[in-house]
């Protein structure tokens, strides 16, 4: 990108924010992407993001950074938004140069950061409040580093220990504590359905109702509600009673068959529960597949993800567009 787009960019987005201010909009309810030269359109009923999970082989394996994974997100994928993983830039963390760096590669890629993964970072429902406080304090600099580059949100998990009806009270505890200091940062804390008693839907939705916190919310994910022991949640019921307090959504996906569609999820139902619930914001790619490669399985839920959105947008049931609110973690409406 020549030094001239680069300024060109930076005066539309200057001007896109005094005119946010002007009619009462932020300038987030624009694409990252926009130049001086675009005119910002309505936005479609969802938009794509890429999940840097999705290339958890290749990262690991120390054949892609992330900084790698931002450009790769537009360059080999057209994906304008990216959700990053904690553990691929841990030693980063309280590095300001190189989250500055991360910025600028994001921004001169035209990527939109929008939101940090936070995984191993103690349960922030421990029982022993002293663990408590401490998981709280360790996702301090995860806030930081969000701030740093943009993002709307961190995405936390909600382990605890006890009893069922304890370990809501002691992760609302947590959460709604993490949440006061993420609106220090103006960022949401936002909880994915992740295992134990996170991957009940009904559950979560009662220590969300618990939290009670405008910056706390919920990060839906289609696949992962394994309770343990060979039992699974309804991933549709779960979805359902996740969503009214969604800010970011995941699609998980492993495998497809002939036509393109997932072989755990239906894609068409699932998306029509996101969208019935208000929901117009991104909805990120998470492939977790071994059968084919991490790029052909980004490649393939890119496609199905369009090509549902099509056909639901052709509907008419859920707008034929976005529209101006749609903007990361924000409904309709």
């Amino acid at each position: 990108m020549t030094k001239d787009l680069n300024l060109d960019r930076r005066r539309f987005l200057g001007g896109a924010l005094a005119t946010g201010a002007l009619i009462g909009f932020a300038p987030s309810l624009f694409t990252p992407s926009l130049f001086a030269r675009d005119v910002p359109t309505p936005l479609p009923i969802f938009q794509i993001s890429l999940a840097q999970w999705s290339l958890h082989r290749a990262l690991f394996a120390g054949e892609l950074d992330t900084p790698g994974f931002v450009r790769a997100a537009r360059d080999e994928y057209s994906i304008g938004a990216v959700e990053y993983v904690n553990a691929f830039f841990k030693d980063q963390v309280k590095d300001e140069k190189y989250l500055a760096a991360l910025k600028k590669t994001a921004d001169d890629s035209g990527v939109w950061s929008l939101l940090i993964m936070c995984d191993g970072l103690g349960r922030l429902g421990d029982p022993d409040p002293a663990a408590r406080t401490q998981a709280i304090e360790n996702h301090r600099p995860w806030l930081h580093a969000a701030k740093s580059l943009g993002c709307h949100s961190i995405r936390v998990n909600a382990a605890s220990g006890g009893e069922r009806a304890e370990q809501v009270r002691l992760a609302a505890d947590g959460l709604r504590r993490l949440s006061e200091i993420g609106e220090t940062y103006q960022l949401n804390v936002i909880v994915e359905n992740h295992g134990g008693l996170s991957s009940d839907g009904s559950w979560l939705a009662e220590v969300m109702r618990k939290v009670d916190h405008p910056r706390c919310g919920t990060l839906p994910d289609f696949g992962n509600f394994h309770l343990g022991d060979g039992k699974w949640y309804d991933r549709y019921q779960g979805v359902t009673e996740l969503m009214p307090h969604a800010k970011a959504v995941s699609a998980k996906s492993h495998a497809f068959d002939e036509a393109g569609d997932e072989t755990q999820t239906d894609y068409r139902r699932m998306l029509g529960i996101v969208l019935e619930a208000g929901y117009r914001g991104y909805v990120g790619i998470e492939f977790e597949g071994d059968k084919i490669s991490e790029p052909e399985g980004i490649r393939k839920t890119k496609a199905l993800l369009e090509k549902v959105r099509k056909e639901l947008t052709a509907s008419g049931k859920y707008g034929k567009k976005g529209g101006p609110t749609s903007r990361p973690g924000v409904k309709k409406g």
